[in-house]
């Protein structure tokens, strides 16, 4: 389909694949394109522009803008309207409390109840990760990283706390963390990754939560000097 007159700031990364877009697809994609890092904190959302690109009108354009208010990656403020949230450096700190929380949970859950198709799953996007830092796709290995995290934590079978993970995810997302740090620290990551997937396929929950307990110390410690830079 011809795609809508692209606009400035945030509608310039919108995708629209059809003529007809539900409230949830506006959704969806206002959620990806905030949640990729691409739109720095403190944009504004231009409710009337979001609405003429995908032809709808502003009701579900509003309705989306207060759901992802609800999930913290807007902010709202009379007058100004709808911005993309600024992380402050304690609470993207604390975000990473939350997510390791999270995290440490599915995956005691995880490692119990994966099957092969599971293991297989996260061997895929291993190997994916390793492509990307091979051919130096920092772009890539940002997005592999998460996928590579999901892979691991979907067999634990507990969609709201996966869903919560969801959310603080997302949060931390527009950071972009696995593009900010050195290349040797990316290295050592793919290392934990590694040490992370041997246990997972191994069964081996005590060896994961160490390694996954190890990867978080080391995230955390580059999220404490990003936010002081």
């Amino acid at each position: 389909m011809t795609q809508p007159r692209r606009q400035s700031g945030i509608v310039s990364l919108l995708v629209r694949q059809k003529d007809y877009v539900s409230g949830p697809e506006v959704l969806t994609e206002l959620r990806r394109v905030i949640a990729s890092g691409a739109v720095p904190p403190g944009s504004p959302i231009p409710l009337d522009d979001v609405a003429a690109f995908f032809g709808v009108s502003l009701i579900p354009v509003r309705e989306a803008l207060k759901t992802l208010l609800g999930e913290g990656l807007l902010a709202h403020q009379p007058r100004l309207g709808y911005t993309v949230t600024a992380l402050s450096a304690a609470e993207l700190h604390e975000l990473y409390v939350v997510r390791g929380a999270l995290e440490a949970a599915a995956l005691d859950g995880a490692v119990r109840q994966a099957t092969a198709v599971d293991h297989a799953r996260a061997r895929a996007v291993h190997e994916r990760l390793a492509a990307c830092l091979s051919a130096g796709d920092i772009v890539g290995f940002q997005r592999a990283s998460r996928d590579f995290h999901e892979a691991l934590l979907a067999s634990c079978r507990m969609p709201r706390l996966l869903h919560m993970l969801d959310i603080a995810w997302n949060l931390t997302e527009p950071v972009q963390t696995m593009m900010r740090v050195t290349d040797e620290e990316r290295l050592q990551m793919q290392v934990d990754h590694q040490e992370m997937l041997e246990a997972f396929v191994a069964g081996d929950a005590a060896s994961l939560r160490s390694a996954a307990e190890a990867h978080h110390d080391r995230l955390t410690a580059c999220i404490a000097r990003i936010g002081d830079a």
